[in-house]
């Protein structure tokens, strides 16, 4: 059974407005897959979960880029 993606605009909204501003792309790459894998191993006991952990660390980190230290050097 496949999971189901979110609104695919939405996610393209969201992964172009987090390279957008930050300011290196390797960077945030890296640290998208940092996060996702840290949620991966938090909701290790949470099988049901909408979606998966990378597109849940866009959707976190799009949400969160008020905060400096997430995009910042």
């Amino acid at each position: 059974m496949t999971q189901p993606i979110a609104d695919e605009p939405e996610l393209m909204r969201r992964v172009e407005h987090l390279v957008d501003a930050a300011a290196n792309r390797y960077r945030i790459t890296v640290q998208v897959a940092n996060r996702a894998k840290r949620r991966r191993y938090e909701d290790l006991n949470e099988d049901d979960s909408a979606f998966k952990p990378v597109l849940r660390a866009i959707f976190e980190m799009s949400d969160e880029l008020s905060e400096p230290e997430i995009i910042g050097d």
